[in-house]
């Protein structure tokens, strides 16, 4: 008896994604954009496309800020997984990666994947791969081998976490791509708790650096660890606030953030008492100039004798 034809990969995902029912999982919902709304063959062999020098220079411009803030992030996952065949490859909004760590002796390897800085890696372009359908659907994801939607992408496994910005807008996506294929789904789940804490350390550093002047606290129900942040200026007023804080204090996702009293985003605003404020402000010069009433009393502007009267009205000495 004659054995079976196995069935070719794109056969499979045009089986996946025929008829009219709608898509039964995310991945299938990914692969019927990719042939529908952007028009991709599955069997198509061209290779990715890459930026010119100049438009790659562009992009890096354009994600300046975000690529100072993930250096010692990028190095330290790249030494976590590098060792193990793997690349590291920061893409910003469009899916282009405009920074990327690997092993030398893996880079020739890399290369002829697209796995480089300045390749398209789009959902538009590649159809479902980590980079591109996590820009799409921003969250973590790991797209395993045939789980690509074009057949030439199948030897890759990629896991890739979104990275939003100061005002909780997705700004770039954080890749680990392996080419080898002993890679397990196992072994990706590893990869994906890293990716997450790699992407969480980017967005607190990148939040930071967008309010350098600002006291920065963690917001209640969001730790630091998970990017939890909140920026406060020298009046205790809110002008920034991090996409996780926002879920946690059910704020809106994005935006930039409208500037309230620390105390009213919170929960435990105070009514506008002007006696909370001030009691606020004498409690924070004193803790600042380290109990020295004469500093603090330099610092608020008034004199050691007036600092010495409110501090007895309010109870502080």
């Amino acid at each position: 008896m004659r054995a079976e034809r196995p069935v070719r990969h794109a056969d499979r995902v045009q089986q996946a994604i025929a008829g009219d029912a709608p898509a039964r999982s995310a991945l299938a919902a990914s692969w019927r954009r990719s042939s529908a709304l952007h028009k991709l063959d599955p069997s198509a062999r061209a290779e990715p496309r890459r930026l010119s020098v100049p438009e790659l220079a562009a992009a890096r411009e354009r994600s300046g800020l975000l690529l100072h803030a993930a250096q010692a992030s990028l190095d330290r996952l790249f030494q976590a997984v590098g060792s193990v065949g793997c690349c590291v490859l920061l893409a910003d909004s469009d899916g282009v990666p405009v920074d990327r760590r690997g092993a030398p002796g893996d880079d020739a390897n890399f290369r002829d994947w697209g796995l480089w800085v300045g390749s398209v890696w789009s959902e538009a372009a590649e159809g479902t791969n980590g980079i591109g359908t996590c820009i799409v659907e921003q969250r973590t994801l790991a797209i395993h081998r045939d789980q690509h939607f074009l057949t030439r992408n199948t030897g890759l496994s990629c896991v890739t976490a979104p990275v939003f910005d100061h005002e909780g807008r997705l700004a770039a996506a954080l890749d680990v791509s392996s080419c080898r294929a002993d890679t397990t789904e196992a072994f990706l789940g590893l990869i994906t708790v890293a990716a997450q804490d790699a992407a969480r350390r980017i967005e607190a550093e990148a939040f930071r650096l967008a309010f350098p002047d600002a006291r920065i606290v963690v917001a209640p129900g969001a730790g630091a660890a998970a990017g939890g942040l909140i920026a406060v200026d020298a009046d205790d007023v809110v002008i920034g606030v991090s996409r996780a804080a926002r879920q946690s204090l059910g704020m809106p996702p994005a935006g930039p953030a409208r500037p309230r009293p620390l105390s009213d985003v919170l929960g435990f605003a105070s009514g506008g008492d002007l006696d909370d404020a001030e009691r606020g402000a004498v409690q924070r010069a004193m803790v600042r100039a380290g109990g020295n009433a004469s500093a603090a009393a330099r610092s608020l502007g008034i004199s050691r004798a007036t600092l010495y009267r409110k501090l007895n009205r309010f109870q502080l000495l």
